[in-house]
């Protein structure tokens, strides 16, 4: 049986009480809430927990209760009251790398224990769950609650089985017709699931075949998955129908289809496949753009990583994948 589930965000940290099963019935002395399921003490609790640590902004909060992990986040869930992706991927052996180069939006890292799921450490741009040019305000009450949906937002993460899963966007992107029955879910959405559900790069793929993803409100993606028994995969969207490519480097060119040759001529793609001997962090600071957000190295053998942010070099933050050590 497994420990009260414990999710910490933070934009970089969070944790959090979370249970991840669907649909699961709103908790004794809690209003019917949509996504999230937390009690008013729980609310409370998590309200009470936020901090911000730096001027990236970064945050910190402790997130109590559970939430549907399938369930999509709608504008009015967005909305409840509460008193380019242009990047640059690689898996080595024990090591996955990301830069998330994009605008200059908050973070934060979501620490993940659900009872019925993997531990997980995982990075979400958390302003996407605010409208457009807003700024996360910690002294808001509606802006905590938005918050603390950044769980279900995963970009990268890792998880304790030492599976590792990061998005780019893709040039373009054909999805496969939907299929009657199937639950839809968002691009960042079916990250959560494979984090949730999957510890090897074959679970995570039969996962995703799965669900039918939904590309709405931002851009085309597609994804390195790697785990830590050395296995890596490009799942890219072409032709109608979901795509398993043999590759461990994914920066944002068209991978289905490409010849080495055709993946060389790309100058970050390039660098990623010449820097085997190279330190991780290095490596990213090599391909980062003017606009990298942040650049984190998952260590997928000791469950911890490091991180850096808006290409702050010389100022590592080290996580481990549970807040409680």
């Amino acid at each position: 049986m497994r420990t009260p589930a414990v999710v910490m965000l933070s934009v970089l940290i969070l944790t959090a009480s979370v249970a991840c099963a669907p649909a699961a019935p709103t908790p004794s002395g809690a209003a019917p809430q949509g996504v999230l399921r937390q009690t008013e003490d729980q609310i409370a609790r998590t309200a009470a927990s936020l901090r911000r640590l730096d001027d990236m902004p970064l945050f910190e909060m402790t997130y109590h209760g559970g939430y549907d992990v399938e369930a999509p986040l709608t504008d009015a869930e967005l909305a409840r009251k509460g008193d380019g992706w242009a990047c640059s991927l690689f898996h080595r052996p024990g090591e996955f790398g990301r830069n998330f180069d994009w605008d200059p939006n908050p973070a934060m890292v979501i620490h993940s224990r659900p009872p019925d799921g993997y531990a997980s450490l995982s990075l979400a741009d958390v302003s996407y769950l605010f409208p457009p040019g807003a700024r996360p305000d910690l002294s808001a009450a509606q802006d905590r609650r938005r918050l603390a949906h950044a769980v279900l937002t995963p970009f990268d993460g890792m998880n304790e089985k030492g599976l590792a899963v990061g998005l780019a966007q893709a040039p373009d992107a054909r999805l496969p017709a939907r299929t009657q029955g199937r639950t839809v879910v968002s691009g960042v959405r079916i990250i959560r699931l494979m984090l949730d559900r999957a510890a090897t790069v074959p679970e995570a793929i039969d996962l995703m075949r799965r669900y039918d993803l939904d590309f709405t409100g931002g851009p085309q993606l597609h994804y390195l998955i790697a785990d830590r028994a050395g296995r890596a995969a490009v799942v890219e969207y072409a032709d109608g129908r979901m795509n398993v490519i043999d590759d461990r480097y994914l920066t944002n060119i068209t991978m289905y289809g490409a010849d080495r040759a055709t993946k060389l001529a790309d100058r970050r793609y390039r660098l990623l496949t010449e820097g085997g001997g190279t330190e991780a962090m290095e490596l990213l600071k090599r391909v980062a753009q003017h606009h990298t957000r942040w650049s984190i190295v998952y260590d997928l053998e000791n469950a911890t990583a490091k991180i850096v942010t808006a290409q702050r070099w010389s100022r590592v933050h080290d996580l481990r994948l549970s807040a409680d050590g």
